[in-house]
């Protein structure tokens, strides 16, 4: 498998960024120059996103080996820090559990081990992004317009279509959208996981959001005794881009604290 990452920053601490659902690591570019005196950052496109490769099904365990061994090829012995949101979230704390050896720390944007039904409002985005006939987009901007009754939020639709790419003389998605939109179930979804990561753990919770939720409180410090909650009140699910400078406050205050 290959996973595609760009460094930002020259700072002693390695951190790995993981994007949620139809993300792309360079979603974290504006974050991670904001550290970059504390730390290297790695933005990583996820298998079936951006630049990386893709697999024919979803599973959080295989999905988390896959970024278990590219840091295994990439940093050797050394630790990093991971951070993750959403889908990336999840996924980074399977890989925590599974590989504690590999994490110095990690922080939990906007997610719990727990299903949540929240996720498959993607249902209807995925719809939306399925129906646009590629054969005949002639441009971004066509494209935009095209899926807006679809989808008529702006931001959310303009963060979907950073997907799309000019391959030759069409149109393609970067993301595995079939095979994602197929298993939004399991992405919304949590397996149950044995084991605990005891290294230091952050959770940041949008206070307007709702994939956080009252109950997933003792199963987040069931797995992460070392836990540390914050709310950041002026923002939703995508923490980092509607209060970036409270989430970069907070992420800065975690690696300047904690000996990594």
């Amino acid at each position: 498998m290959s996973i595609n990452s760009v460094a930002v920053g020259d700072g002693p601490i390695e951190v790995v960024f993981m994007h949620g659902l139809f993300g792309q690591g360079k979603n974290w570019t504006t974050v991670a120059k904001a550290i970059g005196d504390l730390a290297t950052s790695h933005l990583v496109d996820l298998p079936n996103h951006g630049e990386s490769s893709w697999t024919t099904g979803f599973d959080y365990d295989e999905q988390a080996e896959i970024v278990a061994d590219w840091l295994r090829d990439t940093f050797e012995d050394r630790q990093v820090v991971l951070v993750g949101h959403s889908m990336g979230g999840k996924m980074a704390m399977r890989l925590a559990i599974h590989h504690p050896d590999l994490v110095a720390g990690l922080m939990v944007v906007d997610i719990s081990p727990a299903r949540n039904e929240s996720a498959l409002f993607f249902t209807s985005l995925v719809s939306g992004l399925r129906s646009l006939d590629l054969d005949t987009v002639a441009s971004r901007g066509y494209a935009d317009q095209a899926l807006a009754e679809r989808i008529p939020n702006d931001t959310i639709r303009r963060f979907l279509l950073q997907n799309l790419q000019r391959a030759g003389d069409r149109w393609t998605w970067k993301a595995n959208l079939d095979m994602l939109g197929d298993e939004l179930h399991a992405i919304s979804g949590w397996q149950p996981i044995e084991g605990s990561y005891d290294g230091p753990v952050v959770w940041v919770i949008g206070g307007k959001s709702d994939y956080v939720k009252p109950e997933h409180d003792a199963p987040m410090r069931e797995h992460f005794p070392s836990l540390r909650a914050i709310t950041l009140k002026r923002a939703g699910h995508w923490v980092h881009s509607e209060d970036p400078e409270s989430f970069v406050e907070v992420l800065r205050a975690f690696l300047g604290r904690t000996e990594f």
